[in-house]
């Protein structure tokens, strides 16, 4: 009978995301389970498991999940190798915010039995592609994004100059910091810093948000996930700009090349233990006084 595989992702430096995931490795290897492994961790898990535990590195095979140890950033970085193969990710929050994330650390009691038993249900987010073309065409560079691919200027004094196109239609010439384009699920991370709207991840649009624009139409706006945005920086001698996607993955944009974003044909698969309405998470992660500000004030 072939075994069972899961893959165990660890965030870099928390000691404390290490020793939970030795815990449910020893846990779920009681019940016939291999794991992979981030190439990285290779040795410091293998100084910490047990040696009847069997583990390899990430690329060595398929897993059937990824439990990801860590905050929303090692969430994203699971995403680069789980997303293209279709490895739904299953995230236990130690850290900040953690929206991507599942679970609790007080919830990690059951997480072995529950992976187990696939007690789990599946949601699919909509996810970006990025490409980047020079002055004939050529693809010169492409990455997908969970979050959010962000244009951003890379001298702190110069304004970046970015004509904005929709569907193949100009739209808008921004002075600017630079432009975001979000997904719903990006929508509570940069996007909501610059101002942008809340999207609840079962929406299927894009964002499309400014990054200090001078300019009389600067809005924040939400389209189709069918839609193409383009992005043109107007050439200056003394402004150039930079590719963000996810805050993981960058490019310097050359002279001559355009930015193109449009709905990845892959979805990022988010596996949930329980029945969560976004609204209760919104107000849970963000700590939103339901009540008031001025309810809380009143005595």
């Amino acid at each position: 009978m072939t075994k069972r595989t899961v893959a165990v992702l660890v965030h870099p430096d928390r000691e404390e995301a290490l020793d939970n995931a030795i815990a449910f490795m020893a846990d779920l290897h009681a019940m016939g389970f291999d794991f992979l492994v981030f190439d990285d961790d290779l040795q410091r898990i293998a100084d910490r498991v047990a040696p009847e535990v069997e583990f390899e590195a990430l690329d060595s095979r398929m897993a059937e999940l990824a439990v990801v140890f860590g905050g929303d950033g090692t969430i994203l970085r699971a995403a680069e190798w789980a997303l293209p193969l279709g490895v739904p990710l299953l995230g236990v929050n130690l850290g900040h915010v953690g929206f991507l994330a599942e679970l609790e650390p007080s919830d990690l009691h059951e997480l072995a039995t529950v992976v187990a038993e696939r007690r789990y249900q599946v949601e699919e987010r909509l996810a970006l592609e990025v490409q980047v073309r020079d002055q004939d065409g050529r693809v010169t560079w492409t990455s997908a994004a969970v979050n959010e691919v962000s244009l951003e200027k890379r001298a702190r004094e110069r304004m970046l100059n970015v004509l904005v196109s929709i569907d193949e239609r100009p739209l808008s010439r921004w002075g600017c910091d630079g432009v975001l384009v979000s997904t719903p699920t990006g929508s509570t991370a940069y996007g909501f810093s610059a101002g942008g709207p809340v999207v609840w991840p079962d929406v299927k649009a894009m964002l499309v948000v400014p990054l200090a624009a001078h300019a009389l139409f600067n809005r924040p706006m939400v389209l189709s996930p069918s839609s193409k945005v383009r992005l043109d920086i107007i050439p200056d001698l003394q402004a150039s700009g930079i590719l963000w996607c996810d805050g993981r993955r960058s490019h310097e944009v050359a002279d001559g090349e355009v930015i193109e974003v449009t709905q990845l044909h892959a979805k990022l698969r988010l596996a949930r233990l329980r029945e969560q309405p976004f609204t209760t998470r919104l107000v849970k992660k963000f700590a939103l006084p339901v009540q008031g500000w001025r309810k809380q004030t009143e005595k």
